[in-house]
């Protein structure tokens, strides 16, 4: 196991005590709201660091106790009985703050947005981008996240065509980060008479949510045009010119927005393009850093074929760390944290290699 950085825990812990102190003084609320949310942060760390020393100056204490001559025969077996477990404890905590310790992206905090795309299949492939957002949808309710939809392109036979939404929350982008990819389904189409098994597709993009200080977009820089919206019906469809597209003229990404507000459209499509931009720079800097090796659960390559949900066998099979579990009645349902903490941990295993080997 690598060494813990004992310089970097030490600052830690300063700048933990430096925060309490400032929030103690009474700043003012902007202030008080960022100190509050880098103490937060550090919190987690900072208690397990505590443990560690603590644990680490109980061991030396008993070997101390033993290595005392003075030391009574009962207080002497007492150490020894607690020595291996103190040990034990240490090794755990010492595996805990090597995860802990990782570079943190700095994104994984942020909400989120999600977009999911029908591909190949037709109308199996819609209806199949409906089952995802559903599956998302719970995964969010169940974390007390807050989803709301910014654009919908509704299917033929149902599910979507396009669907486009924020999932508000605390570390959203960390757990969802690792579900950007192509997403197979194998089943039999309620339509199909005969029986047969069909393969369809739908493509997952998770963003983090971009704010105005990570990314600057000029005036000068977007086109703003608006359009009569279109949709199922209804007395507002066709009547305004609400729905608005924005094209961010230097990259040519294109962001459109069809509800009944043009002023909540144009917030909606500028935050899509936010985060869209900010998805460029990082997939650009992420390149940069990562040239000379690949990780296949990091890459963020979207093209990428990375799960299959197999529904005649019940099975959904994770290609980028062959993992398969015989459980999609429950995934489709939300149930899906086995397979996201299973990627976060495969990602942070490979991290430690790579601080391993960079250790020498």
């Amino acid at each position: 196991m690598a060494k813990l950085p004992v310089e970097k825990m030490r600052e830690l812990e300063r700048r933990f005590g430096e925060i309490e102190a400032r929030m103690s003084a009474g700043p003012d609320s902007e202030t008080y709201v960022r100190l509050a949310s880098e103490y937060s942060e550090l919190q987690p760390v900072v208690t397990k660091i505590r443990e560690y020393q603590k644990a680490q100056d109980e061991i030396a204490d008993l070997e101390a106790m033993l290595s005392d001559r003075g030391t009574d025969r009962e207080m002497r077996d007492l150490a020894e009985m607690e020595l291996p477990d103190l040990k034990e404890r240490v090794e755990k905590l010492e595996e805990d703050m090597q995860i802990l310790l990782l570079p943190k992206d700095a994104a994984d905090e942020k909400s989120a947005i999600l977009e999911i795309r029908a591909g190949t299949g037709g109308s199996e492939a819609a209806l199949f981008a409906g089952d995802l957002f559903r599956m998302y949808e719970r995964y969010a309710a169940a974390n007390g996240w807050k989803v709301e939809v910014l654009s919908a392109s509704e299917g033929e036979a149902g599910g979507y065509k396009e669907i486009i939404a924020t999932i508000t929350g605390r570390g959203v982008f960390a757990k969802l980060k690792f579900e950007s990819g192509v997403h197979r389904v194998q089943r039999v189409p309620e339509t199909e008479a005969g029986g047969r098994i069909h393969t369809s597709a739908a493509t997952v993009a998770v963003l983090p949510e971009a704010e105005d200080i990570d990314i600057e977009i000029r005036p000068e820089d977007i086109r703003i045009d608006t359009m009569r919206s279109s949709g199922a019906g209804g007395q507002h469809v066709n009547t305004t010119d609400s729905a608005v597209r924005i094209t961010h003229l230097p990259t040519g990404l294109v962001v459109t927005s069809s509800e009944k507000s043009q002023h909540q459209n144009r917030a909606k499509a500028m935050q899509v393009l936010r985060s869209r931009l900010y998805d460029m720079e990082r997939q650009r800097a992420d390149s940069e850093r990562s040239a000379d090796r690949k990780s296949q659960v990091g890459s963020g390559d979207r093209s990428e074929r990375i799960r299959t949900y197999n529904f005649p066998q019940g099975r959904v099979t994770d290609h980028r760390i062959n993992l398969t579990l015989y459980k999609l009645d429950r995934m489709m349902v939300g149930e899906i944290d086995e397979v996201v903490d299973a990627l976060v941990a495969d990602y942070q295993a490979g991290q430690l290699a790579q601080l391993s080997e960079q250790r020498g």
